[in-house]
């Protein structure tokens, strides 16, 4: 009997190890759905991740560096020594891979490169990611395609094109032509195999924001995209392809690229997504078929299936290190925390929500809502800060994987000082400052406001569930609750100035401190318009000029006296409550081989990963 139950046993357990399917990866994530499969509009982690592998950039990062490139879609990484960056810093040249495949099966050719990057520039979505490449081609000089224009041509853009994407007169259409074959067109020239950039100034960060990751500089099938109704590359009515929403673009669901793995299906119901390998891929393919990745809000569900061995992979929150460890010791997974990330988790303020809010109750301060201009009082700002106890968020929510930093500039960038002060968790000072707000009516009148978190990030619950509990326990009158949204309900409200407070974590583009005090303290930073017009004049009057000197200054000292400035400008006036910079946590599968932490990488970057 007792040899028939090893048999039996031994049975057992070969079919569970091949009911893990090898080449079939399934990673359950928790923090978010993907917001959209354009490169040009996506501008989150969920998305990004799934980008990576459709998508391939001219060069990648060299494994876990963050300092060092290879060549991808290039066969070159141009530097000075070799001769394809030019010694003023100006001109890159990108010699290109021959005898690539799109997912279509058309062919790369230099002109794809050309035409994504112009695609992308001349989309330019509303707080997208095309800041960045704006930014490198004209020298920090503009941060919107239509500044760029405005500065060009002497006309508003809104002057030149109305709100159905109709030029205003034929002397608008010809300086929109115009601005296309004289700005645009030369910036990204071929030049027989050849791709060149041609940049106002140097810029530092350039190789940064076009590296793999750095999912918005992906190359696209520029063929296969015209087809499907995409910008025609004509410069007559390329305004009709201007900051459209993602809806209104077929990149938006579909597959353009050259990457490891094709893209099969978004589920939205669902909130999944499914991958094939390319087994056309320029370099060998990879290991997994078959990639699913499904974002499951709720945590218990994610641990039951992963504890089971039906994932690969799962989101652990910090607050739930414990029973990770405990999984991790019964054999059930491979547990890595503590590592450093390139990352920020803070909450910033609407100092003017823009009009169709549903977020501000009454609308007035009469104890039912708020104003829309409620947080453009530094006494509210300062109030809700002194009600964020940070030592003992991070110490029981988050188990000590995060540290409280000064301002929205993780440890080890240029400028980072850990002698500014940290946000103080105080009470008495909360209600002096909820007292002097708006003339003391804030107090006496009482508000009611739902602070927005993202349904399954448990950490940002938790931390809007405690602010809310502290600020409300001031006084009868204040009235604040925690209220979670699915996350493209969130991205869109925050993105629309709908949200009078917003939670938001920031994982870093490229290793350069312009990315995070740019982000968050210029007037032009992603995060600028969500932080009302209020914020925004704020910022050109007081971080602006030391934002711009610090970017293009080739002077390190020079730079991290600039940033810390700015820091303590925003740390005086409130400009935000930095919650915590997190610590990195990966729970996976003890059979998941190939996965390292890289802070720069957004999810999963699955052509490195494969099964045991």
């Amino acid at each position: 009997m007792k040899k028939v139950l090893v048999v039996f046993c031994l049975i057992l357990f070969v079919s569970f190890t091949f009911a893990l399917e090898k080449d079939v990866f399934v990673n359950l994530t928790g923090a978010g759905e993907v917001s959209s499969l354009d490169p040009h509009y996506a501008y989150d982690t969920a998305s990004g991740e799934i980008l990576n592998s459709i998508y391939d950039n001219l060069i990648m990062y060299d494994g876990e560096s963050i300092t060092s490139f290879l060549p991808m879609l290039s066969t070159v990484v141009p530097s000075i020594e070799n001769g394809f960056l030019s010694t003023d810093g100006k001109v890159y040249t990108f010699p290109m891979r021959e005898g690539v495949k799109f997912h279509s099966g058309n062919m790369l050719t230099p002109k794809d490169v050309e035409y994504s990057f112009e695609r992308g520039l001349l989309y330019d979505p509303a707080a997208g990611p095309m800041i960045m490449l704006i930014q490198a081609l004209t020298g920090g000089k503009y941060a919107s395609l239509e500044a760029w224009f405005e500065a060009y041509s002497g006309m508003p853009y809104s002057e030149a094109v109305d709100e159905n994407r109709e030029v205003t007169s034929e002397d608008a259409r010809q300086k929109l032509i115009s601005f296309y074959e004289e700005v645009i067109d030369p910036k990204i020239v071929v030049d027989g195999n050849n791709v060149v950039f041609k940049l106002d100034n140097a810029y530092a960060p350039f190789l940064y924001i076009i590296t793999h990751f750095a999912y918005w500089s992906v190359i696209i099938d520029s063929e296969a995209c015209i087809e499907a109704g995409a910008w025609n590359w004509e410069a007559d009515g390329w305004w009709k392809w201007h900051d459209l929403q993602p809806e209104e673009t077929p990149l938006n669901v579909g597959d353009f690229g050259t990457g490891p793995f094709k893209f099969v299906e978004w589920d939205r119901t669902q909130q999944k997504v499914i991958l094939e390998r390319n087994d056309d891929y320029w370099r060998e393919p990879a290991k997994l078929k078959t990639v699913i990745v499904e974002n499951i809000s709720e945590f218990s569900t994610r641990k039951s299936i992963i504890e089971r061995g039906d994932a690969d992979v799962a989101y652990f929150g910090a607050s739930y290190l414990d029973q990770a460890e405990d999984l991790e010791a019964q054999g059930k997974v491979t547990l890595s925390y503590g590592y450093p990330r390139a990352a920020v988790t803070s909450l910033h303020f609407n100092w003017g929500v823009s009009e169709g809010s549903e977020y501000l109750g009454s609308g007035e301060l009469d104890g039912k809502g708020i104003p829309v201009d409620f947080f453009s009082d530094p006494d509210v700002r300062k109030g809700f800060s002194y009600c964020y106890d940070g030592a003992t968020f991070i110490d029981e929510v988050l188990n000590g994987l995060g540290k409280m930093i000064p301002a929205d500039l993780p440890e080890g960038f240029l400028g980072y000082d850990p002698t500014l002060p940290l946000s103080t968790f105080n009470l008495a000072k909360a209600a002096e400052h909820f007292k002097k707000a708006w003339n003391g009516e804030v107090w006496e009148k009482g508000f009611e406001l739902q602070l927005l978190f993202n349904i399954g990030n448990d950490e940002r619950r938790t931390a809007m569930e405690m602010l809310a509990f502290y600020i409300s326990s001031l006084n009868p009158k204040f009235k604040v609750t925690a209220q979670g949204v699915q996350w493209p309900t969130y991205l869109r409200a925050s993105r629309a100035s709908f949200l009078p407070v917003f939670t938001i974590g920031w994982n870093a583009d490229y290793p350069d401190p312009d990315n995070f005090i740019t982000t968050y303290y210029a007037s032009y930073g992603v995060y600028s318009a969500r932080q009302g017009q209020q914020f925004m004049d704020f910022a050109r009057e007081n971080t602006d000029a030391l934002i711009s000197a610090a970017l293009l200054s080739t002077d390190v000292n020079e730079r991290e006296e600039l940033y810390i400035e700015v820091q303590k400008i925003a740390i005086e006036n409130t400009l935000g409550v930095t919650l915590y910079m997190p610590l990195g946590m990966n729970v996976r599968g003890t059979w998941v081989r190939g996965w390292f932490p890289h802070p720069i990488r957004s999810g999963l970057y699955y052509y490195d990963l494969w099964k045991e």
